[in-house]
């Protein structure tokens, strides 16, 4: 298999079906695509019902392309990232893998345009962001939840309108920005520095203004991004996390227990911005996104110095300062219901309080004049505590 049939068959994966994420290579498992969520095999001439284990070795080896640091990742780590451009057609952030003793490859598929906060509709949350000076914005939410594309955004928004320098650390690098107003120097893990702690050390004798880490991979990374954003920095990145409060908490269990009110401390005085993203199967195919987007203010210092407690809240905090651009996953999934984006089923099955989520939509339909609940009319039991035929009432019984 050479490259020209590598390209030929990516092209057809591509064309085969509508809303494709992910191109997925699997031994025994037909080329796929993943559409709207949803994993489809890809009919091709000659039709290959089950990938070898040579095939996708074969394919493996073209797209890493005698890359040694690639090939050695591979082999002594089990996997390794890279990009992959189809001339013309799109790009391709790749991670092969080894399962099994076989090559695995899933291809993430890159807009060919860098999106406007406005083309993704994003809240208001990320103009909030665009506009800070300094700070830490974390972006977090699973694997292909769409935080490297708001964060693409986010840095679009500020090479509109900002003449400074910006520097990104990537693995690998997924959009690539144009110089507009901003001076924009993007550098990718492997082929320009070896760590993210590495390469953030570097970035702050570079005189950047904004530094975008693509991940922050462990407590040697966080504690230069603290060190950065505390200097005059704002520092973009991205966490696996689902919620406001988990994600504190994930940057302070990366510390030992001795140091975590100074962790608290610095996080308190730092943190601008915790934005987290769920995506949500959409009516019609496809799916959508929802947010939660907590700001900085000293109720949510006091949290992040003392933790959560009850009636002391993040989502308490969200839920009291929309007018501020924060919100909760709740209301933001209420009102994609309310669209008619999502089904009440898929809204109750995301929903971060259920009961609130719950008379949201309740409201929404008693607006809409539809029903609210499955129960009949209610009418009084006349013939409760009577006598049914020859059985006398309870209170006649010894």
């Amino acid at each position: 298999m050479r490259k020209p049939e590598i390209e030929y068959i990516l092209m057809k994966m591509l064309e085969s079906h509508p809303n494709i994420s992910d191109l997925n290579l699997t031994v025994d498992r037909p080329f796929q695509v993943e559409s709207s969520g949803q994993l489809i095999g890809v009919d091709l001439k000659p039709p290959f019902e089950k990938l070898t284990p040579f095939q996708t070795e074969i394919f493996a080896l073209n797209l890493i392309n005698q890359d040694h640091r690639l090939f050695d990742d591979l082999v002594t780590k089990g996997s390794c990232d890279l990009s992959y451009e189809l001339p013309g057609v799109s790009r391709f952030r790749v991670n092969i893998f080894s399962q099994r003793g076989h090559y695995s490859i899933v291809l993430r598929k890159l807009a060919n345009t860098i999106p406007s906060c406005a083309d993704l509709k994003l809240p208001d949350a990320y103009y909030h962001v665009a506009g800070e000076k300094n700070g830490i914005v974390l972006v977090t939410g699973a694997t292909g939840s769409g935080k490297s594309t708001s964060l693409a955004a986010v840095i679009n928004e500020i090479n509109e309108k900002k003449s400074i320098h910006i520097i990104t650390l990537e693995d690998p690098v997924e959009f690539t920005h144009r110089q507009r107003k901003a001076t924009i120097n993007q550098r990718e893990l492997g082929k320009d520095f070896d760590t993210f702690a590495s390469g953030l050390r570097a970035a702050l004798r570079q005189a950047p203004k904004v530094v975008l880490v693509g991940e922050m991979r462990d407590r040697e990374s966080v504690e230069i991004a603290l060190s950065a954003a505390e200097t005059g920095h704002l520092v973009l990145s991205t966490l696996h996390t689902v919620d406001a409060g988990s994600t504190i908490n994930r940057i302070l269990g990366m510390f030992p227990s001795d140091e975590e009110n100074q962790i608290r401390i610095r996080l308190a005085d730092t943190v601008r911005w915790i934005i987290c993203q769920r995506l949500l199967p959409k009516e019609g195919g496809g799916r959508i996104a929802a947010f939660e987007a907590l700001g900085s203010n000293l109720r949510v210092k006091d949290m992040i110095l003392h933790g959560e407690s009850e009636g002391k809240t993040f989502y308490d905090v969200m839920e009291q300062n929309k007018a501020f651009g924060m919100v909760t996953f709740d209301v933001c999934i209420v009102d994609l219901y309310q669209r008619g984006l999502i089904s009440e089923d898929t809204a109750k099955a995301y929903a971060s309080n259920k009961p609130n989520v719950n008379r949201g939509i309740d409201s929404i339909k008693s607006a809409r004049g539809e029903k609210t609940t499955d129960l009949g009319k209610l009418e009084v039991d006349q013939g409760y505590g009577k006598p049914q035929g020859n059985v006398p009432p309870p209170w006649q019984k010894k």
